[in-house]
This record gives structure tokens, C-alpha cells and sequence, in this order.
């Protein structure tokens, strides 16, 4: 008698449509296109095996299983019910991934020794919601940064919810952890990296301060802001300007705006060059 196999097991799942499965160790879910497709051209080895909607007969899903073909990749039909209990706080999109864990992370020490000039750096302080830190990673990686430094008691960490909101930059970014986010803001600055913190009170625009150079933002939560110690451990603090009736705006976009400003000003002073990941380095 045949004993049952590894993928035969997953595959049973899917036809029966369970609500959950208890995922091994090192393996996690890759849900919705942006992440399966990240994953696919980053290391198509990782992945293990692919379900997907059979009901999803559109040019999207037939050119996701034309890549994941071409690529070698298992491809399984599995019911929407069975793709929910995969991933149920994240829209799954009618396909998940079961790929090896991949930890896109860099230890700091690593970081200080390859900053240069064109070093632009997002620090998150406080930011615990999994979608918000999600979104930064993807404004973060349209912006060209090196690396997004994060507290390590205090931060979201990468669930599937965050890659789903990072859209692919979960696999592009490297994530830095740190254990003093105070000390290690002095030490990006002992380094040559002039680094701003966000402030609504201060009178100093984003746009008054030059970035065409080793730059960090540092952003806290909405509401929230930057811890005091934090404040005092920057170069200089800086307002977006508004001029609506909101008091705040989310980490996301926030970060989004200040990125974004550091990207024009690089690419006006000719350090970037638009459609280049090269100068992300």
C-alpha cells in the first residue's frame, strides 16, 4: 500500500475544501498576485507548491500559470473556501503560494558599512499595524530606498497582511532591526546620513531640506508621532505642509510624501536615475 506523501496530504486538503491548515515549519503563505509573482522572479526555487481558483479563468490567472509553469512550479486547483483557510485576513485574489520562509533582512553593522551617497534610509518608529508597515515597504521600494530600520520590540513584523499590503516590496526590501532605534540614529549620523524626523508642529517644510545626499526619514505612527528620545536624536525635524482640517495623515502616506520628495531632489541633482533599481545601492 502506498503511504500517503507530503503533497498528496495538501492535496486532499484542497479538494475537500478544510477551513485551516497548520502550515510546517519554515513554510509560509503567499497570497494574491503581487506576492506569489515577487516571490516567482526573486527565487522561484522557494516555492513548494501554488493553489488557485479554478473559477479564475481570466488573462491574469492564465499568465500567472504560464510563468509558474515555465518556472517549474507545482500548480493545484483549490475551491475558494479552501484558498480563505490559507489566508483568512488577506484577500487571497484566487491564488496563495506555500513558499519556504525567506527572511529579506540585514544586520545593521552591514548597513553602516555600505552607505554612501546615495544612501536614502526609512526608520519606522512605533509603526505596529501590519498593513501600514506593508505600505511603507512599498512606497520604500518605488522610492529607491536601501533599507527600512525598524525597533525590534516595537514594530509590525512581516505577516501576511503586511506582505499583501507591501505588494512584492516585502521580497525587495531589506528589513533592519534594531535594538536602541535612539542609539542607532546616532550612529547613522556618526556615518555621514543626515537624518529628519516628521513633526507637525515645527515651521521647517519637507521641501526646505536638502536630501540629494546620504538622507533618512524617520516616521512615527499616526496620532502617535515619534517618541521623544527619538525627536532628540535627529539632525532636524520637518512638517509636511497641509492645509485641510485633518491633523495627521497615516504612516503610509506619509512616508510616501517624504520618500518621494528625497526621490525628485535625486533625481534632479543626477544621483537616480528613473527605472534604475541599481540606485536602490
Amino acid at each position: 500500500m502506498r503511504q500517503e506523501g507530503r503533497n498528496d496530504k495538501r492535496a486532499n486538503r484542497a479538494k475537500g475544501g478544510s477551513e485551516s491548515e497548520k502550515l510546517e515549519a519554515g513554510t509560509v503563505v503567499l497570497a494574491g498576485f503581487h506576492a506569489v509573482a515577487a516571490r516567482l522572479q526573486l527565487d522561484p526555487a522557494s516555492i513548494e507548491l501554488v493553489y488557485v481558483d479554478p473559477e479564475r479563468r481570466d488573462k491574469r490567472m492564465r499568465e500567472m500559470r504560464e510563468k509558474l509553469f515555465a518556472a517549474g512550479v507545482r500548480v493545484m486547483n483549490a475551491d475558494a473556501r479552501r484558498l480563505t483557510g490559507l489566508s483568512p485576513d488577506v484577500p487571497h485574489q484566487g491564488i496563495c503560494a506555500l513558499a519556504k520562509e525567506r527572511e529579506n533582512t540585514l544586520d545593521f553593522a552591514d548597513l553602516l558599512d555600505d552607505i554612501n551617497p546615495k544612501t536614502l534610509l526609512l526608520i519606522l518608529d512605533g509603526v505596529t499595524d501590519p498593513r501600514n508597515f506593508g505600505a511603507c515597504l512599498r512606497a520604500a521600494d518605488a522610492a529607491g530606498v536601501q533599507a527600512v530600520i525598524v525597533p525590534r520590540d516595537r514594530s509590525a513584523r512581516m505577516t501576511p497582511a503586511a506582505a499583501k499590503a507591501a505588494a512584492g516590496a516585502a521580497e525587495t526590501v531589506p528589513v533592519v532591526q534594531v535594538t536602541n532605534l535612539a542609539s542607532a540614529i546616532m550612529e547613522l549620523r556618526d556615518n555621514g546620513v543626515t537624518v529628519v524626523g516628521t513633526a507637525g508642529e515645527t515651521q521647517k517644510s519637507i521641501y526646505d531640506i536638502d536630501q540629494a545626499k546620504a538622507f533618512a526619514w524617520v516616521l512615527g505612527a499616526e496620532g502617535e508621532g515619534l517618541r521623544q528620545l527619538t525627536r532628540r536624536r535627529c539632525d532636524e525635524l520637518a512638517a509636511i505642509p497641509m492645509v485641510g482640517s485633518v491633523e495627521s495623515l497615516n504612516v503610509s502616506v506619509a512616508s510616501g510624501i517624504c520618500l518621494f520628495e528625497s526621490l525628485r531632489q535625486r533625481i534632479a541633482a543626477g544621483i537616480v536615475t528613473p527605472g534604475k533599481a541599481e540606485d536602490r545601492l
